[in-house]
């Protein structure tokens, strides 16, 4: 899981993982349900460390977090997955959806 905290990250994490999906979650550090969503991913990464993630913590990033919901035209929400393929968002959901099991059907 590598941390995004700009633009210019987001940019060249996005153009590195083209050969295949990569996850992106949007998490908030102080809320319950995001902490939730959080660990699903970590265990989806343990299954699956071939999967490229990248991490928005929207406390701390608050101007990228803006950015991917503006420039991907997804409402923002925290916590958020969103499925990349090609650079381009195919997939993403919020919440009680993010599950070890959801993430299998959409990245895999």
């Amino acid at each position: 899981m590598q941390g995004l905290t700009s633009q210019k990250a987001l940019k060249q994490w996005l153009s590195e993982h083209t050969e295949k999906k990569s996850l992106l979650l949007k998490h908030s550090k102080t809320c319950p349900i995001s902490m939730r969503a959080y660990n699903a991913v970590q265990a989806f990464t343990q299954e699956h460390s071939s999967v490229p993630i990248g991490v928005v913590v929207v406390q701390d990033s608050r101007p990228l977090s803006n950015h991917i919901a503006e420039r991907f035209d997804i409402l923002h929400e925290s916590p958020q997955a969103i499925v990349f393929e090609q650079g381009k968002p195919i997939w993403h959901d919020s919440h009680f959806a993010i599950t070890v099991e959801t993430l299998q059907q959409q990245v895999l």
